[in-house]
């Protein structure tokens, strides 16, 4: 039965798939918490790009460490007496980046399940300097080496900072040769067709991961003749449950993806691993809380059983605090800095017709209180009651109203609506406590009265100036797919969730794609 999928996959021409771009989730984000395990045999597959892109970290993080130490010592001893102790801190600074190198790997920073997607890498790399800025005081004070406080301050910090900024620019590279096709990893999906379906649309709107689809196995009852006649989002089905491991093997799959379902139990998935690991392939287990990742799960061993701890989200508490005094303190900041580009606006906006320069309208935030936004106006006075006759050429599914070429938007509208200029009034909502910097979008009241029960629970945090959805397409973004990123935030939030998806909406104001 595998063989004659796995025949009619090889005579179908090779397809390249190309989907979005970088998004945050990324570890983060992606498809839910994902129990990686796998074989301890022969990796020939993927070790075509892995290898070289894990050498290519250890040179980084040499250059990284050699540049940080020596830099230590000119500025220590660059002008200053004191020759000896300057050549014992050169030869430390030669000896340094060896032992950087060693604590990187001892911390998991090279691991092959870390590369490329998600924070995990860079938090162990981060763990792994404080080890070795700890274990250089440690070693100094125990051979009364006389080490230099200059020194320490600036070469031990800067280690860890110089090679997460190359880790992360190669990165950025290893996503752009994925975005063309290239260092990616083929999966066969284990799980009932619907649920495998969804997998796959996910792996190819964020393929930065580096997951490429080769075939799917679904349950016996839902095999039909002719494998490779039929197929789930034009991936091939190869088989059965009980041919997932075959299938790998005969299509050079890396690894098999296992979604929950009854049929694959504790027993079945025991003996499915034990199958993949003649052949090295991984095999990952997708739990069903497809939203839920990265530090609210973890894995327990109670009673020999590994049993999937998931915490509830913190809704409330010191971190909320922590984030409201940084929202509020940011926003502003920001409001300083940018009153000349205010002015600007303003200007500009009353230059081009009547009207006022703001825009005020009334959404719903946390718990449901409704508060007055604010936006520089894009539209022409009177917009509102000109949209009950534009509903029928609404572009956007859901309850949510967007055209893209609105004839209500002014010229300087759709300038400022392209870059998102028209949102910046709303720091003065983060101000007051109505808004966070990241976080849902903003409903409308009459958007929350068509709101299912899952569909509410975006109203539990406060809602946002930028948010997954904005650095994931905008208004591009279907109803479905917005609804979905706001509840994996919501699910998932923290600081340093809020600090990356700032970071990434320059980007994605730059590009201006997905604003209309």
């Amino acid at each position: 039965m595998v063989t004659s999928g796995v025949k009619a996959v090889r005579e179908q021409p090779a397809r390249t798939v190309v989907g979005a771009g970088d998004g945050v989730g990324g570890r983060d984000a992606g498809i839910g918490p994902l129990l990686t395990g796998g074989g301890a045999g022969p990796r020939t597959r993927s070790a075509s790009w892995t290898r070289p892109y894990v050498v290519s970290l250890v040179a980084l993080d040499l250059a990284a460490a050699f540049a940080a130490t020596l830099g230590g010592t000119v500025l220590r001893f660059h002008g200053s007496p004191g020759a000896s102790a300057a050549s014992t801190h050169l030869l430390l600074s030669l000896l340094l980046p060896f032992a950087w190198v060693l604590f990187v790997y001892l911390g998991g920073g090279y691991a092959r399940r870390f590369l490329g997607v998600g924070t995990e890498e860079y938090r162990r790399v981060a763990t792994a300097g404080l080890a070795l800025a700890a274990s250089v005081a440690i070693g100094a004070y125990a051979v009364t080496f006389d080490l230099a406080r200059g020194y320490a301050l600036v070469a031990l910090p800067l280690v860890p900072l110089v090679s997460l900024a190359l880790r992360y620019a190669r990165r950025k590279a290893l996503h752009r040769r994925r975005r063309s096709g290239l260092c990616m990893s083929g999966v066969v999906v284990v799980g009932h067709r619907a649920a495998a379906g969804d997998l796959i649309r996910r792996f190819r709107d964020e393929i930065y991961h580096g997951m490429r689809v080769v075939g799917v196995c679904l349950p016996p009852d839902d095999t039909v003749a002719g494998l490779g006649t039929d197929a789930v989002e034009d991936c091939p089905v190869l088989g059965a449950f009980e041919d997932a491991a075959d299938a790998a093997a005969l299509v050079g799959a890396d690894t098999v993806a296992v979604l929950a379902c009854p049929e694959m139990d504790g027993a079945e998935l025991r003996r499915l691993a034990w199958r993949l690991e003649k052949n090295g392939t991984d095999i990952i287990v997708a739990s069903a809380l497809m939203e839920v990742a990265g530090p609210r799960t973890s894995i327990r061993p109670v009673a020999g059983l590994p049993l999937l701890h998931v915490e509830h989200p913190e809704l409330a508490g010191v971190r909320r605090v922590l984030k409201s005094v940084f929202d509020r303190s940011a926003a502003a900041l920001a409001l300083f800095l940018l009153s000349p580009l205010f002015l600007a606006l303003f200007v500009l906006i009353r230059g081009e017709g009547r009207g006022p320069a703001l825009f005020t309208q009334t959404r719903v935030g946390r718990g449901g209180a409704e508060f007055t936004v604010y936006k520089f106006r894009t539209m022409v006075v009177g917009a509102e009651a000109l949209k009950a006759m534009l509903q029928s050429r609404n572009e956007h599914d859901g309850v949510l109203f967007k055209m893209r070429r609105d004839p209500r938007v002014t010229s300087v509208g759709a300038w400022l609506r392209r870059y998102s200029l028209d949102e910046l009034p709303q720091l003065v909502n983060v101000v007051r406590g109505e808004m966070s910097l990241v976080g849902p979008r903003p409903p409308l009241p009459e958007e929350v009265a068509q709101y299912g029960h899952d569909v509410r629970r975006r109203l539990v945090v406060k809602p946002g100036l930028t948010g997954l959805w904005q650095v994931s397409g905008r208004s591009d973004l279907s109803w479905e797919e917005s609804v979905r990123l706001d509840l994996r935030y919501v699910e998932n939030w923290s600081l340093t969730l809020d600090i990356q998806i700032l970071w990434k909406t320059w980007s994605a104001v730059i590009r201006g794609a997905g604003a209309y």
